[in-house]
């Protein structure tokens, strides 16, 4: 795909966001499972009901501009989904892993709140208000998500790791 204007970059900046959403659909039940912490769990469990609203929204944004999702591998999320994958491979006492766990989650968070802003404010420019609002929501999640984990690392989860 040529990216000749802003709105091909956006479309392709899109269609990486939803490869990436779709492989954070895999990784994020392995999270869960592999966390201690049952409020770890239940804060993966819970993002990944709001990854499959991302995806819809994504799909709602490709039906209005008459695109595919498809198409595109987002490596940027393979990259970091295969470092989570490192992490539960790491033979680590329980809390040390839920600690790893968080780091690896929050740099998934950190990488699509990067992308979703841009992608939002791409779509301002180029007048697409209703789907800015879209990607605003799931940015709005995205830090949300971002805040929770640091909030389960700060209140017990590190302080546990460091026993």
């Amino acid at each position: 795909m040529a990216l000749d204007t802003l709105h091909d970059l956006f479309v392709h900046e899109l269609k990486d966001l939803y490869s990436a959403e779709m492989q954070l659909t895999k990784a994020l039940p392995k999270m869960a499972d592999a966390a201690n912490s049952e409020e770890l769990q239940q804060a993966f469990a819970h993002h990944l009901q709001e990854t499959e609203t991302h995806v819809q929204r994504l799909e709602e944004i490709f039906r209005e501009l008459q695109v595919s999702p498809r198409g595109k591998k987002c490596v940027g999320m393979e990259g970091l989904v295969e470092e989570g994958k490192e992490v539960m491979k790491e033979d680590a006492a329980d809390w040390v892993l839920d600690a790893a766990l968080i780091g690896a989650a929050q740099r998934v968070e950190h990488y699509e709140i990067a992308a979703y802003g841009t992608a939002r404010d791409h779509a301002e420019k180029l007048g697409l208000y209703p789907l800015a609002q879209l990607l605003q929501e799931t940015l709005n999640e995205e830090g949300a998500a971002d805040k929770k984990l640091t909030e389960i690392a700060a209140n017990s989860v590190n302080a546990l790791a460091a026993i």
